[in-house]
């Protein structure tokens, strides 16, 4: 995934806070020889501090063989996107159709090393922590060998423990526009209000809060 400086996140926390709340995503693998990559969509849950995300698949998936082959894997994350028209992005005394359409969204990909779990209690523990991520009220039953009413349902799914190695993210918002011009684009997203508009304009908004403005006679975008 291609990163320019502009679209860069401003730190860490910047794509951990968004990656809190964007908990589905899809698991690229490697295909085993002479047959396509696997793309897997699941929701997972991501640990910031152990670095590494947790997820479960049924055992019949193709998946397991492809993994076994080769561990290393990539999920990735994509949301709050939006279509950004041509006129919306036109330079100042340029004619509307003279501006350059492109796409506003964030990405998160996660370059990992995948350890699959079989063993059961470990597979109850994996399921415990993806449950206190999405029911974090605490609205389920013990998942415990034996038990139900998830006991009898562990032998048919594995385990997955996604180890982070690298991590690649991306706000891709204007960045690179001058100030003003991103100041309108904010205004037309919310004037327009589309599905995802009201996500990527709060995205824009917040990252030209951390810009410092530009000084008179400086460049202001590439």
């Amino acid at each position: 995934m291609l990163i320019h400086p502009w679209d860069a996140a401003v730190d860490d926390t910047e794509w951990q806070d968004w990656l809190a709340t964007h908990d589905f995503g899809q698991l690229a693998v490697n295909g085993l020889p002479g047959e396509p990559p696997i793309v897997q969509p699941l929701h997972f849950a991501y640990d910031a501090e152990r670095s590494e995300a947790v997820t479960h698949l049924a055992r019949p998936n193709p998946i397991w063989r492809a993994l076994e082959t080769d561990p290393r894997v990539t999920l990735s994350v994509v949301d709050d996107y939006a279509f950004i028209p041509g006129p919306w992005h036109a330079p100042e005394g340029a004619p509307p159709e003279h501006g350059t359409p492109t796409s506003f969204y964030a990405a998160v990909q996660l370059l990992c090393t995948a350890h699959v779990i079989d063993a059961e209690a470990e597979k109850a523990g994996l399921l415990h922590r993806q449950l206190g991520h999405f029911q974090p009220l605490g609205d389920y039953a013990r998942v415990a060998p034996g038990e139900a009413p998830y006991g009898r349902m562990l032998p048919g799914i594995r385990g997955l423990r996604l180890e982070v190695t690298e991590v690649l993210a991306k706000f891709k918002y204007g960045g690179n526009k001058p100030r003003e011009t991103q100041q309108r684009v904010t205004g037309l997203l919310a004037g327009r209000a589309a599905p995802h508009d009201a996500a990527a304009r709060a995205h824009q908004l917040r990252r030209l809060a951390a810009q410092a403005p530009s000084l008179p006679g400086e460049p202001t975008g590439a």
